[in-house]
């Protein structure tokens, strides 16, 4: 039986992540892939990895990750973002370099609706004198 230490729900742009944390040796599964085969870029393995390299817990868990929804980067952060909120679940302590290091807060940047009469969320249609 496999126990859940701390589960973690991220978000960022439309991206959705729940992040289970277990004891283990630091084996990462995303989707059921291996971390290096869903996230080929070494920048979005970092900023997946970078809450527990804060709190020197790289091999102390296994991380099992479900993510859905938004593109590579969205996905990257939202599995970041869960996997601090797992890890204070896990460990009160983490909260406070955890949330020193902004992996806390979610980023709430998103993409700004197109409205009506234009053509894109600021772009006008062009302007016609005649």
């Amino acid at each position: 039986m496999v126990r859940n230490l701390g589960i973690g729900t991220g978000r960022r742009k439309t991206s959705v992540a729940r992040v289970y944390v277990r004891d283990g040796s630091g084996k990462f599964t995303v989707n059921g892939k291996v971390l290096n085969e869903y996230f080929p870029q070494v920048e979005h393995i970092n900023v997946v990895k970078a809450p527990l390299m804060v709190i020197a817990g790289e091999n102390k868990f296994d991380v099992l990750i479900n993510v859905y929804g938004g593109g590579v980067n969205g996905q990257a952060g939202a599995c970041r973002h869960g996997l601090a909120r797992a890890l204070c679940h896990v460990d009160e302590a983490n909260y406070a370099s955890l949330r020193a290091n902004g992996f806390l807060t979610r980023d709430s940047r998103m993409v700004e609706r197109k409205k009506y009469g234009q053509a894109g969320a600021r772009r006008r249609f062009q302007f016609s004198k005649r």
